[in-house]
């Protein structure tokens, strides 16, 4: 028995480790970069004694006074967007029990699919399909305001800083609500059948058993992702924000990951912006081990 544990534990190791391999060298071994937010780094310079500056750049985050407002202003952005994302965190998970609801088969998987293709299509491509919609001159909505008489003359749509976080947040919605919600439709494959038929005898009509049996079911799943959407609150990704912005929207669009990628690769400060990368990747440690606290006070549960 004994012999038979070890053997199957062997496999399951030996089926890891090329993931394990693959996390290593793409998550743990770029963490030696690091040492470069010690030194005064320009690209195809080798670093030494004559360009090390210690901590100056991590000093520059919190005394030098532009640097303050800029980090203040991204920080704005990061936790405003982090924060609509929080709120309607529950929309995939009604997504998916209304996707469930429905009971032509064929029509389920067509909407399913429909909605998920998109989170495989590029932000670029995603950015183009928002052009060709909202552009001043060429978008169709533009023209069709203008020959309607609604309007004299084109709104600049993607120009303009106005409910840039609302319109940012709506094209992820449309981007990822289906993929989203695949984890949540497989949640709902294993909750227990007879459940549902118990609930049925007992009188229970559609939305009785959505409220009293897959919404139950699903809320494991719900708070796990919860948590670790809170781990990541700071983590927004760039590319969305990147092929959104522009000099009208950038002060409203910019967040922190955006902002280290703007100040290393367009700016040329690449020591400085690591020192910021590495201070956000601490920030989302802490943040990690509030949420796994917080998922065992009122979970009894926890996430790692």
């Amino acid at each position: 028995m004994i012999h038979l544990y070890r053997s199957r534990g062997l496999r399951l190791f030996f089926m890891m480790l090329p993931f394990m391999i693959l996390v290593f060298f793409l998550s743990y071994l770029p963490l030696s970069g690091w040492i470069y937010s010690l030194y005064y780094y320009k690209p195809g310079l080798p670093i030494g004694p004559d360009n090390f500056v210690g901590l100056d750049n991590f000093r520059m985050i919190i005394q030098d006074k532009y640097a303050v407002e800029d980090i203040l202003r991204v920080l704005r952005n990061t936790f405003a967007m982090s924060l609509i994302g929080l709120l309607t965190s529950p929309l995939p998970m009604i997504f998916a029990i209304f996707l469930n609801e429905i009971g032509r088969v064929s029509y389920r998987k067509t909407v399913q699919t429909i909605t998920t293709i998109p989170n495989f299509i590029s932000w670029v491509l995603v950015y183009a399909v928002a052009y060709a919609m909202f552009s001043v001159d060429d978008g169709f909505v533009n023209r069709g305001l203008v020959r309607l008489g609604l309007v004299e003359q084109g709104i600049a749509f993607l120009a303009s800083r106005d409910h840039v976080w609302l319109s940012m947040w709506l094209w992820g919605i449309w981007k990822g609500l289906g993929w989203s919600a695949i984890m949540y439709i497989a949640a709902i494959t294993s909750i227990d059948q007879e459940l549902y038929e118990a609930a049925r005898v007992d009188g229970a009509g559609r939305f009785g058993c959505i409220w009293y049996i897959t919404i139950p079911g699903l809320l494991p799943t719900y708070f796990v992702l919860l948590i670790l959407s809170i781990a990541n609150f700071i983590n927004n990704g760039m590319e969305q924000y990147f092929v959104f912005q522009n000099p009208m929207n950038k002060d409203w669009i910019e967040v922190l990951d955006l902002y280290v990628y703007n100040q290393g690769f367009v700016g040329i400060n690449y020591s400085y912006s690591i020192a910021v990368g590495i201070l956000k990747s601490l920030v989302s440690l802490v943040l990690l081990f509030l949420a796994n606290g917080a998922s065992k006070l009122f979970r009894k549960e926890s996430i790692f």
